[in-house]
């Protein structure tokens, strides 16, 4: 089975091809194509939404034409065509769904509502490959479940326990800025670009001196995260005097969002009784993220590579294979939902530490 994955939710256009030759077999990459917008957005510090939705217009047809000549896939080849429907930006999700909509309608394909948040997710059973994108890998040994899956990026911080039959359910979230959004705002503070991990990630590498401690926001007796507080607390730092070089305040910042979300994440591993510990989402890119969960996880890790981290076509395609029974024609009555209400991720209440 073969199914064309498409992606609009902020400022990534993607599509890409992921097949599958049995029915429990691997996931097989063919191609996966995104066009960024980053370097539109540098000037203005930040996501325009509706710059946004006007590059996705233009961009959207030449990427999808890519993603299938890429695979040396045609029209005829595809089994079903799978889109972001949320959440994101409302505009930039428009452009998406409703091309995609229009594709499946008029080659007869069946079309698969994804949750971008859930692809994410996905990404981990995507194959590593080199650097993530080799066409005809497949994927390694997949992620046993039941599983705890740590989201992190630029609109969305959340702990997800997916269950052995592949439901969602929310343990906890952030309350205030994600942690993306946070390394977006520091950088800003330290006059780095945009987006702000890379830079601050390789500013902080170059600290000689790391004495300098941020506060960390527990939030304890909850899975719920808060970054608002640390991002005020730079704020202060780098405008009193005497504050200390840039590089220590980046490499300061970057341990305290480390820190936090690797020991809640590898804690609700350790309560919750799961077999693995996925990590998903743009700032799962982040070198010392990925360092930190290594260390503090009592549970085998799983992190898809920097390519499939960020938002792209491949991971809403893989999501898509376990929603094959949700498949609707493309002229059914849908619509896109811009906030992360999704169906599958239901708040319960559980006991926390």
């Amino acid at each position: 089975m073969r199914i064309l994955g498409i992606e609009t939710s902020c400022d990534e256009t993607a599509a890409a091809v992921v097949s599958r030759t049995a029915e429990d077999g691997p996931l097989l990459l063919q191609s996966n194509v995104v066009a960024s917008q980053v370097d539109l957005h540098a000037e203005t510090g930040g996501v325009v939404p509706e710059v946004a939705a006007r590059a996705h217009l233009a961009a959207l047809v030449p990427v999808v034409r890519r993603a299938l000549a890429d695979a040396e896939c045609g029209w005829d080849d595809l089994d079903a065509i799978a889109v972001t429907r949320g959440p994101g930006l409302p505009g930039a999700l428009l452009i998406g769904f409703n091309a995609a909509r229009g594709l499946a309608y008029a080659r007869g394909l069946p079309l698969i509502p994804v949750d971008h948040i859930e692809g994410h997710v996905a990404a981990n059973w995507l194959p590593a490959g080199a650097g993530g994108a080799s066409v005809g890998d497949e994927a390694e040994t997949p992620p046993a479940l039941p599983a705890l899956a740590l989201v992190v990026s630029g609109g969305h911080t959340e702990l997800l326990l997916m269950e052995e039959h592949g439901r969602f359910v929310r343990l906890g979230g952030t309350r205030d800025d994600a942690a993306g959004e946070a390394f977006d705002k520091v950088a800003r503070l330290l006059d780095l670009p945009y987006p702000g991990g890379p830079p601050i990630s390789r500013l902080a590498a170059t600290a000689t001196v790391r004495k300098t401690r941020l506060p960390r926001a527990w939030l304890r007796g909850t899975d719920d995260f808060s970054f608002s507080g640390l991002k005020t607390a730079v704020a202060n730092l780098v405008a009193s005097e005497g504050a200390p070089p840039s590089a220590e305040v980046a490499w300061a910042f970057e341990e305290s969002v480390c820190d936090v979300l690797a020991k809640k994440a590898a804690r609700a591993a350790e309560r919750e009784g799961v077999a693995s510990l996925l990590v998903a989402g743009g700032v799962a890119a982040n070198r010392r993220l990925r360092e930190r969960i290594r260390e503090e996880s009592p549970v085998p890790v799983h992190i898809p590579p920097p390519v499939l981290c960020t938002d792209n076509g491949a991971m809403i395609a893989a999501a898509a294979f376990r929603h094959l029974d949700e498949a609707v024609p493309a002229e059914t009555a849908l619509d896109i939902f811009s906030t992360a209400v999704r169906k599958a991720a239901v708040k319960r209440s559980t006991s926390v530490r």
